[in-house]
């Protein structure tokens, strides 16, 4: 089995497993799908790359080489942001509960918006940034309460949600607060309906009360918004769903729905922003692992144990999510065995793929799990002390390391 021009086996001989493997041809593909669609296509647009899905250093200089901005939502991942080199100015800074140290680094780091949940952090902020001298530019996180049809737990949209300032409150409350700092400028309104969404009803549902948000905040304090910040959530292929979607599918709607509102409009149009990150991320990568047992229990079920699992991929067990797997070296061969993916660790729930039709294994055989490019890197961890894999970029049919192996040694650095 190949990916991208590289022979799998021969990339877990030489770097051992498990192994995420990420394709920086893919990434700069879709990068270029983004520009083409949407940035190049659409005057005053910008896409920001919601790094939560999957951030290294190299990750960050890819994604800034290309010119997008960078989608940030925490202090570590502002920190690695400008580590790689990557203009503060151009970060998105997210969260529901920021700290105030993080809150300190962003106005430091000169962070160009900060996206506001709560009226607690808009205080706290007002005043860091008078203390500095400073203004800040800020949007609302929107709860426009509509539902995604989504795993709940990636589901952000709905009013009941721990995310943002619902409708009411931000034209009642909010806005008017805002306008009355000297530290604050607040350019306009961010919504995010929910992840791994596979069309747009919701993003337009959304858009339509920001879009009268908008309207009434205009009408009421004579604000204009300069932005409005679609989010993201655009969905990707995984396992039994449907082929891979384009930008286009989402953002042409929703260009066409923002043009409308203001084609009659005295007020020039807002900045158009989008958030794609596990879009961008999650098909170029994959998991690489060995398989260390294949038995078939009294029931009559076959599990192949492998050397990763939950420390690595945690999203079976959380999202109920679902991967294709493929058998590396025997590729070609009948895949006539319904067979259960288990991980080594000593949790029930450790299952990388349940019920998959793969061919007969044998203890050294690989898997390759696909599209496990988005929230596994970013969401591992060292459950039953297990170190995390390493992370190889592909460009061109040549693999280079990015993220060393973790061994016994780097687990225990912190720890006194």
């Amino acid at each position: 089995m190949m990916f991208h021009g590289c022979d799998l086996a021969a990339l877990a001989e030489k770097y051992g497993t498990p192994l995420y493997l990420v394709s920086e041809d893919e990434i700069r593909e879709r990068c270029g799908e983004i520009k083409r669609d949407f940035t190049e296509k659409y005057e005053n647009t910008r896409a920001a790359y919601a790094s939560k899905a999957f951030q290294t250093l190299e990750m960050i200089r890819i994604i800034d080489s290309e010119g997008l901005s960078l989608d940030v939502v925490s202090g570590g991942e502002i920190y690695a942001g400008i580590k790689a080199g990557f203009d503060p100015g151009k970060m998105v800074f997210h969260g529901n509960s920021k700290t105030k140290s993080e809150i300190a680094e962003a106005l430091d780091a000169g962070v160009g918006t900060i996206v506001v949940d709560n009226l607690t952090e808009l205080e706290i902020m007002n005043r860091m940034a008078c203390d500095r001298g400073m203004k800040q530019e800020i949007l609302f996180r929107v709860t426009p309460g509509v539902d995604s049809h989504t795993h709940k737990f990636i589901s952000t949209g709905q009013l009941d949600s721990k995310f943002g300032f619902s409708i009411q409150e931000t034209a009642d409350t909010a806005v008017p607060a805002a306008l009355a700092m000297d530290g604050i400028d607040l350019k306009g309104m961010h919504y995010h309906v929910g992840s791994q969404l596979l069309e747009n009803t919701s993003h337009l549902m959304a858009l339509d009360k920001i879009l009268s948000l908008l309207s009434d905040l205009k009408a009421r304090y004579g604000w204009t918004a300069r932005e409005i910040n679609c989010g993201g959530g655009f969905g990707v292929h995984y396992a039994g769903d449907p082929e891979r979607i384009r930008i286009s599918d989402f953002v042409d709607p929703i260009m066409r729905k923002i043009d409308d509102a203001y084609k009659d409009c005295v007020d020039t149009r807002p900045l158009v922003t989008i958030e794609p990150g596990r879009w961008i991320i999650a098909e170029a990568g994959i998991t690489v692992y060995e398989v260390c047992s294949v038995k078939t229990n009294s029931a009559g079920k076959v599990y192949v144990g492998v050397d990763g699992g939950f420390p690595d991929n945690p999203r079976t067990e959380l999202y109920n999510a679902e991967y294709e797997v493929e058998a590396v070296e025997k590729y070609y061969a009948p895949h006539d065995v319904k067979t259960t993916v288990a991980g080594k660790c000593c949790e029930s729930g450790d299952i990388v793929a349940y019920d998959v039709m793969l061919p007969t294994l044998e203890p050294g055989d690989h898997l390759a799990v696909l599209a496990t490019g988005a929230y596994n890197y970013s969401m591992s961890s060292n459950y039953n002390r297990i170190g995390r894999p390493p992370v190889v970029m592909i460009k061109c049919g040549k693999d280079r390391l990015t993220v060393k192996r973790e061994n016994y040694s780097d687990m225990l650095r912190n720890e006194i």
